[in-house]
């Protein structure tokens, strides 16, 4: 399984560092990294970032919490272009399922990211609303959930299978918390990775032996035994 890389950051400089990777295939950003990355108005930020990003697919969240302002907001996040995704969550604050939202946004030919997914019912419960043909992205967050001393494994493994009747379809394994998440997303047969730019350095320098390891780990230890001046 070819398992795509996604950058997850809204930071300006980043994503022009980012965007010229080969290993790099989109982007996703939520409210949380726009407001990290010191956004003021969500519009005009994140046409500066297509200014950037104008062929890799990149993710933009709709931030309300009803359904019409999500359903209006997801309309105008559309339009800024072609390579944009709408991120919309499965629920909202009040644990109400978005399947409106999600329908009447599909059903327009807008692709969607479909994100706080943890499950497999949940999973199934997007799939029911949509079609098959416009494309959807279902983010399962695999970190967050190992987190709450939740097993996400299997839960990727069922949304995969029930995600094969479904060509317009990928699954994506969201919040890594270490490099390795991206063999386990490969192994498993995870159409999409997204992760953050410390860790994507980390990827591009696998291939490191368990002797190279043991080595550079020893050596850090003595050098900085030896900047502290350690004596017994």
């Amino acid at each position: 399984m070819n398992t795509k890389i996604f950058c997850d950051i809204a930071d300006l400089s980043s994503i022009a560092q980012f965007n010229k990777k080969s290993i790099v295939k989109g982007f996703t950003t939520n409210p949380s990294l726009m407001r990290k990355a010191g956004a003021k108005d969500y519009k005009s930020y994140s046409e500066q970032i297509l200014k950037v990003c104008k062929k890799k697919p990149i993710s933009f969240e709709v931030f309300a919490d009803d359904q019409k302002s999500m359903i209006d907001q997801g309309k105008k996040i559309s339009t800024w272009g072609k390579n944009v995704y709408v991120k919309v969550p499965i629920v909202n604050t009040k644990n109400k399922f978005m399947g409106r939202v999600i329908k009447e946004l599909n059903n327009k030919d807008i692709k969607l990211n479909i994100t706080a997914v943890y499950s497999a019912k949940q999973t199934e419960k997007i799939l029911k609303v949509i079609n098959k043909e416009t494309k959807v992205i279902i983010s399962i967050f695999a970190g967050r959930a190992g987190d709450a001393g939740k097993d996400p494994i299997p839960e990727f493994k069922k949304s995969i299978i029930l995600a094969k009747k479904f060509k317009n379809v990928e699954i994506l394994w969201a919040s890594v918390r270490e490099p390795y998440n991206f063999l386990q997303a490969k192994q498993l047969g995870c159409h999409i990775i997204t992760i953050p730019p410390s860790i994507i350095e980390k990827i591009e320098k696998f291939g490191k032996s368990f002797n190279q390891l043991t080595k550079e780990t020893v050596k850090a230890f003595l050098v900085d035994s030896k900047k502290s001046q350690f004596k017994l």
